[in-house]
Parts: structure tokens; sequence; C-alpha cells
């Protein structure tokens, strides 16, 4: 089995017996003597062939130079790597697996076809906002300190790895109360949730432990506070979201929702003179400018909230992305498909001219984005961990030498205490 690469061809010994269908993912080229080479884009080559069906392990992959290289299961290359060092990449198909030595060739091909040198140009702020650390700290202390099952209501934040750790530690997702059993403790996410949950939940004694983001309960606030006053409360969201189905329940007999400027244009209400707006936390803030735009031509009287509904983590990320995008070549946003903010985040870097795409983790990327890419611009949306970045950050360290420079355009400080139900004690 023959491994290729910048240092000339070698071979590998077989890496052991995988099952058909399996490939092993080299995590390091062993060579003769017992020297290795560090493969840190291995996730990026597993990413690409579990996209392609097959099935993947990591382990070391061993070369040995004096055998023949002739036809291959296994291939690897050896390139340049920031300080002078060298990073490999490496993966081995079962003898006789046919397709899995074809994936195998290709995956490679399409990786090394992309090495070399390049910039990566951090966003900052990035990644957790005060809002979702909270969140999260509050599902964890709850694990700690009962006895019994924790269940969350809905997804805690919307990112998969989040999620993922969470039940590995205990945690119960359920999507509705009607699956937690009486009495059970019970999470709300941070998102919120409407009146009718909470009403639900006290009818059954759960014990509720409430994660919503204060910033969403301000907006809840303000929509109690607007309908009392006799307004149709407009409320610019995306349908179906869960921030927006509890925003909604707080008034459902006087809010409605629009999305875009088209939207307003088809709206009636009872009184024109009495119209009041909120929005959702996490939307693009361009897009929704030109929502409350539309309704201020439609409706001159129209009242919005004392201070901006997108939260300032929204915003932050956004506007440090817009600082970076314009001059990269590619924008990579960590983030889980069903997180507003991380959406958001690469429709931006889109709208700013740069190609933008979200990825849950780095087996995400494809090589094709980083065709002629030597300056990506790199953010993670609030809901996805920091540790992700970084992985993206060694992963393509693993093509070629990384030249890594960070953007800073604001700097969070803000916290939010826990609530008493899991405060610790002092």
């Amino acid at each position: 089995m023959s491994v290729t690469g910048a240092r000339g061809t070698v071979a590998a010994r077989n890496p052991g017996r995988l099952e058909s269908g399996a490939v092993l993912v080299a995590d390091e080229l062993v060579r003769p003597g017992g020297a290795a080479v560090e493969c840190r884009a291995a996730a990026l080559l597993a990413g690409t062939l579990r996209r392609q069906g097959a099935a993947t392990v990591r382990g070391p992959l061993h070369l040995d130079a004096d055998a023949d290289a002739g036809e291959a299961g296994a291939l690897a290359a050896v390139l340049p790597a920031s300080g002078g060092g060298l990073t490999g990449l490496g993966a081995a198909a079962a003898d006789g697996d046919r397709a899995g030595r074809t994936a195998v060739r290709a995956a490679l091909a399409a990786w090394l076809s992309v090495a070399g040198p390049r910039e990566v140009v951090l966003a900052a702020p990035r990644s957790f906002c005060a809002g979702v650390e909270r969140a999260i700290e509050i599902v964890e202390y709850a694990l700690e300190q009962r006895a019994g099952p924790v269940h969350v209501r809905k997804q805690i934040v919307h990112n998969t790895h989040v999620v993922a750790d969470l039940e590995a530690r205990g945690a119960v997702f359920v999507d509705e109360l009607d699956e937690v059993p009486d009495g059970a403790t019970v999470v709300f996410s941070a998102h919120g949730v409407s009146p009718a949950v909470h009403a639900e939940a006290e009818r059954r004694g759960l014990e509720v432990i409430d994660a919503t983001c204060p910033l969403v309960t301000k907006v809840h606030a303000e929509a109690r506070r607007f309908a009392a006053r006799g307004d149709t409360v407009v409320l610019i969201g995306h349908a179906g979201h869960e921030e927006v189905e509890g925003t909604l329940g707080e008034a459902p007999d006087r809010t409605v929702l629009v999305e875009t400027p088209a939207d307003v244009e088809g709206l009636r209400v009872g009184d024109p003179e009495r119209v009041s707006y909120l929005t959702q936390t996490t939307l693009a803030v361009d897009e929704t400018a030109e929502v409350v735009d539309a309704l201020r031509a439609r409706f001159p009287a129209v009242r919005g909230p004392a201070s901006d509904d997108i939260c300032y983590a929204t915003t932050n990320r956004q506007d440090a992305l817009k600082a970076i995008a314009e001059e990269a070549d590619l924008v990579l946003v960590v983030g889980s498909a069903n997180s507003s903010n991380s959406v958001r985040l690469a429709e931006l870097a889109r709208r700013s001219g740069a190609p933008g795409h979200l990825v849950d983790d780095v087996g995400g990327i494809r090589p094709e984005w980083l065709a002629g890419a030597r300056r990506i611009g790199l953010t993670a949306g609030a809901s996805a961990p920091p540790h992700l970045v970084g992985a993206v950050v060694a992963a393509l360290s693993g093509l070629g030498p990384v030249t890594v420079t960070e953007h800073e355009t604001a700097r969070e400080t803000i916290r939010f205490t826990l609530p008493p139900a899991v405060r610790p004690s002092s």
C-alpha cells in the first residue's frame, strides 16, 4: 500500500483488519524508526469520506519505505507545516475493498489539491454569549444537584455538540412536556416558552428551572405591556422558531408575525394608530431594519421597544464578521443549522461579498470551498462552543502553514446570574 507526498513515494504497512466499508483515517503517520508525523487535518479528510458513505475510524498509519508502492488501498502525504515542521494526511481502506480504495484516493486527492499556506482571520467576539453560557450552566448544576432525571424541553441552545455533551452527562431532552413524568424536574430552554407551557408545567406539578435568556424575557415583558395598552403587536421573526413561538404566546390575540417587508404590505390591523413592533433577538440587523422601515412607512405612528430587541451578542458577532468578510476569500461560520444567529452570520458573509458557509464542526468543511482561498475569515455563532473554532484552525494547519490573526470589534463582559433553583451556595 503506497504513501505519496511532498517527501516522495513511500509505503504503508497494513493497518490491521478493517471491516468492509470502513476506512482508517490517520491521526498520525508513523515513519520507519518510530518518528511520527501528526495528521492535523484528519477531521477534514474523515468528513469527506463520511459524506461519501464510508464509516471512519481513527488511528496511526505506519509507513514502510521498503515496501512496493504498487496498487494501494492506503495513501498518505507529508506536507510542510508552520514553523518549518511537517504535517500529514493519510487513510487506508480494508484489503479488497475497491470502493473504499477509490474513496480514499479521491478524498486525499481533493484535499491535497487545496493544500498550501493560508491566513486565518478570527472575528471577535465569536462563539458563546452570556445567555448561552447561563443556560448550559443551569443544566450542569441541575444534573449535579438533583438525584432524579433532569429533563430539558427542546434543545437547551441550538447546537448539536452542546446537546450531545449534556445528553452524555445525563440530561434527557424532550420535545413536549407530556414526555416528562409528573413531578419531575424540567428545564426550559434559553429560547423561552409561552405562558401556556408554564401553566401546563404547574398543573403537572413539575419542578421548573427556567433557563430563558434574560434578553428574551425582556421581549416577553414588552409583548405583554404593548398588548395591555391596546396595541397590535407586530413581531418580526422567523415562523416556527422556538423563541418566536414563546413570544407569540404572551399575547396571542393581539400579536401578528411578519418576516419580510412584503409581509408588512399585506398586514391589516384594527387601529393603524395603535401599532407596536418587537423583534426576535437573533435576527440579521440589516434585514430587520428593512422590515422596521416598511412598518414605519405603512404605520407612521408605530412604536418600538425602548432599546433594540436584537441582542448585543447577535449584533456584536455580525459587526465583527462584517469587519473581516470584505477582505476574505472565504468565510466559515461554526454553528448548527437550526441556530438562527449562526445562519444569519453565513448569510451576512455572502451579502458582504465573500462565499460564506455554515458548518457544525470541522468535518463539515468541503475541499472545493478552499480552492483559491488564501485568506479565510472564521467566526462562530453564539451557541457554538469555542473549542470548535480551535479545531478548525488546527485542521487548516494540517494543509500547510497557517498564520492566525484576530480582529476584535467589541469586548463582552456581560454575565447573567443563575436562577435561585440552581444557584450554588457561596
